[in-house]
């Protein structure tokens, strides 16, 4: 059944055109993402859907008695209102909780909120995930959601995608999480240059259709212009005729990519970053670490000894409040340890982009503030200008001569990130560097720290760009220590679902007390479920495999260095995969001791 129809909608805010003279129909059971860059329209386009936006020509229908369900990227509520008559508005209590859709959303959103609490003292996060919930406890026929991510953890982002997979609504979203729009989305619409370009598929579907397009388009031009030489040829001897025949798609596909580098040279990166870094980068020895200062907050490490390395690129995951800005600022030295110690290296050149915006000169123009650090960077093994880099960050033409006062959040963002880039630092330290970006720049961005050479270290809510840009995983579940986790972000939701992992707040015992989940198991002895006890016995198998892995890499590595005892620079290359070897399997050792012991309590 249709449910919403545009026929020759056109809309502009000033001389530009956002929207041209657009048809669209959305049917029901549609799951559609809209991608699109910042400031080209994809807003204006879903407010003239939910019909809170009139179009300046053009007819907009709704089907009788349609139920839209929005979630705008700002959260408006009244300051003394309690949570829960915010979410459940006014329903009572035995009706909610003998509700368990209610029930599970209300665990997996608002599990750590008092719902007792006003709507004034929650933070940002918090505010994101009532509006969120507010909005799922209701029932609707088409849901339109404005980032419905943002603030959201990895976890409540997996639970979120799964949850409106399931309902029977229809839905239309606009994000730059490309794992969420793959997990969510059937369809794709791009809104570019005032149209709306249709794709079937998610995210990695419509990059390969997209792509696809791209090379239909240049082999007709190819065509063009080969006709107009063989015209031209024609004249003075006239060419026997060529024919080609088609390919298939996965055949063009696999051709697009035939002569694309590797993401990342990464032993040629981890030569370059020991030679600029030496051996040490930052080594936690013992530290103890609470999130409000020395014996205050929650605890976020406990007596934890952990080495980063030249070259190290780590993805550092937890869910919101287990401390990740905490260590992100203990490394960069703007906060001590309670007890301990980091050692860092003396070659060290540490840049830090933290969650808050840097003040910057408000009358200064946008490529006068990156030049005021450097006109020129090495990247890798190329040199780029500061309006080369800007260009590429989503900084073009006249955008660089923009007065930073009238720079939006994202383009503020963007710049401050462009300025430590400048400033050739051998150590990143980004906390949620993806906030405020659009996926185009989300790729340049990727590709830039592709060939960056250093030691980073991030933190994102971002999966796709985690698991691009980061090498391996670390994270904080609770217990004190820095986890290693092989198995990535999966792993890591794994351990959640199995309640191997907590914020640093309710390991602390400072959280709200959570709603217990609607399909709880039975505890056997020693406090476990047997399902808890299941999965303990599947991740010790697990991890002995991995061991010996590692112990068999170990072993040849030995012997390699042993054939190469006169080749200093092969040396240098099997030492270092040979320490970082030593450090995963140390890793995997204490996790397996650890699991041990809770499985022989």
């Amino acid at each position: 059944m249709n449910l919403v129809n545009l026929e020759s909608v056109s809309h502009a805010f000033g001389p530009k055109p956002l929207l041209a003279d657009i048809s669209l129909g959305l049917e029901q059971g549609d799951r559609i993402g809209v991608v699109g860059r910042n400031g080209g329209g994809k807003t204006t386009l879903i407010s003239i859907i939910a019909g809170t936006l009139k179009p300046d020509s053009g007819r907009v229908t709704h089907t009788r008695g349609l139920r839209v369900g929005t979630l705008s990227q700002r959260d408006q509520f009244d300051p003394d209102t309690a949570v829960k008559d915010i979410v459940l508005a006014g329903r009572a209590e035995h009706e909610w909780a003998g509700d368990p859709a209610i029930r599970e959303i209300l665990a997996n959103l608002l599990g750590d909120i008092d719902l007792a609490a006003p709507a004034g003292a929650l933070s940002g996060g918090e505010r994101r995930r009532t509006a969120l919930a507010r909005l799922l406890v209701e029932e609707h026929d088409l849901l339109i959601l404005d980032e419905p991510t943002n603030h959201l953890d990895i976890e409540a982002i997996a639970w979120l995608a799964g949850h409106l997979v399931q309902r029977k609504s229809a839905l239309l979203v606009v994000t730059h999480d490309r794992w969420f729009l793959d997990a969510v989305s059937t369809r794709t619409w791009e809104v570019v240059d005032g149209s709306v370009e249709r794709y079937e598929g998610g995210y990695a579907a419509y990059v390969l259709a997209k792509a696809e397009r791209a090379r239909i388009a240049q082999a007709a031009e190819d065509r063009r212009q080969n006709l107009m030489r063989k015209e031209i040829a024609w004249l003075r001897r006239g060419p026997p005729a060529r024919t080609s025949k088609p390919k298939f798609r996965i055949n063009a596909a696999e051709a697009l990519i035939a002569n694309e580098p590797p993401p990342r040279e990464t032993v040629e990166l981890l030569n370059f970053a020991s030679a600029r870094l030496g051996k040490t980068v930052a080594d936690l020895e013992d530290v103890t670490l609470h999130a409000g200062g020395p014996g205050s907050g929650p605890l976020v490490l406990d007596r934890c000894t952990y080495q980063f390395g030249p070259g190290d690129r780590i993805g550092l995951i937890g869910v919101n409040g287990s401390g990740k800005s905490s260590v992100l600022r203990l490394l960069s030295g703007t906060v001590e340890p309670d007890s301990g110690r980091v050692v860092r290296g003396r070659t060290v050149r540490l840049a830090h982009l933290s969650q808050e915006l840097v003040e910057l000169d408000p009358t200064r123009r946008v490529l006068e503030t990156v030049e005021e650090i450097r006109k020129y960077v090495q990247v890798g093994k190329k040199e780029w200008s500061a309006s080369q880099l800007l260009e590429r960050l989503g900084f073009r033409g006249e955008a660089q001569w923009k007065v930073v006062g009238d720079l939006s959040g994202g383009e503020r963002r963007r710049l401050q990130l462009l300025r430590l880039i400048m400033d050739e630092p051998n150590v990143l330290l980004l906390d949620e560097p993806t906030n405020d970006l659009d996926i185009e720049t989300l790729t340049e961005l990727e590709d830039l720290l592709d060939a960056w050479p250093g030691t980073l270290v991030l933190v994102s809510h971002d999966r796709y760009f985690l698991e691009r840009v980061a090498d391996r995983c670390v994270a904080l579940l609770g217990d004190g220590t820095l986890s290693m986790l092989p198995g990535g972000v999966d792993e890591y939701l794994e351990r959640r679902a199995a309640g191997q992992a907590l914020s640093a707040r309710a390991a602390s015992g400072a959280g709200a007390p959570e709603l217990a989940p609607p399909d709880s198991q039975p505890v056997q002895a020693g406090g476990l479920s047997a399902k808890e006890l299941r999965e303990l016995q599947k991740e010790l198998n697990r991890l002995e495999r991995q061991i010996d892995k590692f112990g068999e890499r170990e072993a040849k590595l030995h012997a390699e260095m042993a054939e190469a005892a006169s080749d200093f620079e092969r040396l240098a290359k099997l030492d270092a995969e040979l320490r970082d070897i030593a450090a995963q399997k140390e890793a995997a050792e204490l996790e397996w001791m650890t699991l041990a012991e809770r499985l022989d309590q």
